[in-house]
């Protein structure tokens, strides 16, 4: 199953009001539940290099079923997780990528924004998935 083009649309909505609440312009992409792009917004002023930033957090967050940012603190040197952002045509291991799971538990997507700080980039990821679903999945054995 894949988020609509419809959920998508009501996931950048909610990002980027959340990032004009912060002040932070920023870009947002959703991507389905086979990671390929589904819907992208880049608000005036941010920066261009978080155009891919914002995809591969996306893409990190749908590949791997989880939190960026959790994928982050297994990805430290000398963890079990160390240089996988060499994986995949380039991922990303910091906050601010957000997996998206429908109501049935289903991995439907994610969501990736980069713009500002990784805290204020994952609060804007989380009002967008708040929008459609939830980002909790079941646990994994690899995740902390």
């Amino acid at each position: 199953m894949h988020v609509t083009y419809e959920q998508a649309e009501q996931i950048i909505v909610a990002a980027i009001n959340k990032a004009k609440e912060t002040g932070v312009p920023s870009c947002v992409a959703v991507v389905d539940s086979g990671a390929n792009l589904k819907v992208f917004r880049r608000m005036d002023d941010a920066w261009v290099g978080s155009i891919d930033v914002a995809i591969k957090k996306a893409k990190t967050a749908c590949l791997f079923a989880m939190p960026t940012g959790d994928l982050g603190k297994l990805s430290q040197p000398g963890g079990p997780l160390y240089s996988i952002e060499h994986s995949n045509e380039g991922l990303i291991t910091f906050p601010g990528g957000l997996p998206i799971v429908d109501d049935l538990g289903v991995l439907i997507g994610a969501i990736g924004v980069s713009g500002g700080t990784v805290d204020n980039d994952h609060k804007v990821a989380q009002a967008g998935v708040k929008a459609v679903g939830v980002n909790d999945l079941p646990e994994h054995p690899w995740r902390t």
